[in-house]
């Protein structure tokens, strides 16, 4: 699944798209996670694209006319763009057509994406983006915050991570390699970190995350970049995808939590008991 560094690099990418004008949208596919509206070909067709950012793993493409178009992309989504004579993809499922000759595509293999189109004023109006946690790298992530969160907790710190309601933006990969980096057990319950701990982990959040944006995301299975390009954070992965290899003499593991791949390495990522 694409995570918050693979959307950052795409939205990057994207804004070549910026003051474009869409003159013609294409829906090869209207059935993704839920249906595409039906009115996104009226409300952004003759439009001009105005700012692409993010929230969370959420790509917003706001338009002049205040319309603005979600898109999660899901498990194996990815946005592209394509230039003149391009040859279209079984698995392009929403085609955008600019000036210029630019084609902005939705292929998603397992369709398990969603666009969704919506007033810019109402975003957060909407449920899933009203009830996100707090972007993993904005400055308001605080070691307050998540002690807030989490003083109580007797659920394991890697699941907490995946909680997109409290931290937004992390997936499964990054967790593992953001616990190895703070030197913490997957498995220490939120109730049992100490203050140091926590803000050990919200340096290691930042940390872990920009370095894999400057690395343009991870390539696993499905992801490439906007131009087709991969990810190349993968060889810097220190546990993950490493279970039975060692790393300073000591033995990387593999756990089954909650139904997601865990790697750490326990003699280094000691586990946190406050019993």
């Amino acid at each position: 699944m694409p995570e918050l560094p693979e959307v950052e690099t795409t939205i990057n990418g994207l804004r070549i798209l910026k003051n474009k004008k869409v003159i013609k949208v294409k829906v090869y596919t209207k059935k993704l996670r839920y249906n595409i509206p039906d009115y996104i070909h009226k409300t952004i067709t003759g439009q001009r694209i105005k700012e692409i950012n993010r929230i969370a793993k959420y790509i917003l493409i706001k338009f002049k006319n205040n319309i603005t178009i979600i898109i999660h992309l899901g498990m194996s989504g990815r946005l592209k763009i394509l230039k003149k004579n391009f040859i279209k993809e079984k698995h392009d499922h929403l085609m955008l057509y600019f000036r210029d000759n630019y084609v902005l595509a939705l292929n998603d293999t397992r369709k398990f994406s969603f666009v969704d189109v919506v007033e810019t004023e109402n975003i957060c109006n909407k449920k899933y983006i009203s009830s996100l946690g707090i972007d993993a790298l904005s400055n308001k992530l605080s070691a307050d915050y998540i002690y807030g969160k989490i003083h109580k907790s007797v659920v394991p710190i890697k699941q907490i991570l995946l909680n997109q309601h409290i931290v937004a933006g992390i997936g499964n990969i990054y967790a593992s390699e953001i616990l190895f980096d703070a030197k913490i057990s997957p498995l220490t319950l939120g109730r049992d970190l100490l203050a140091d701990q926590i803000n050990q982990i919200i340096k290691s959040i930042k940390k872990i995350l920009k370095k894999a944006i400057r690395y343009k995301g991870s390539s696993i299975r499905d992801y490439r970049s906007f131009d087709g390009t991969l990810g190349n954070f993968q060889s810097n992965f220190k546990v993950y995808g490493k279970a039975g290899k060692k790393i300073s003499s000591y033995e990387i593991i593999k756990i089954i939590q909650y139904g997601r791949t865990t790697y750490f390495c326990p003699k280094i990522q000691k586990e946190q008991n406050s019993n």
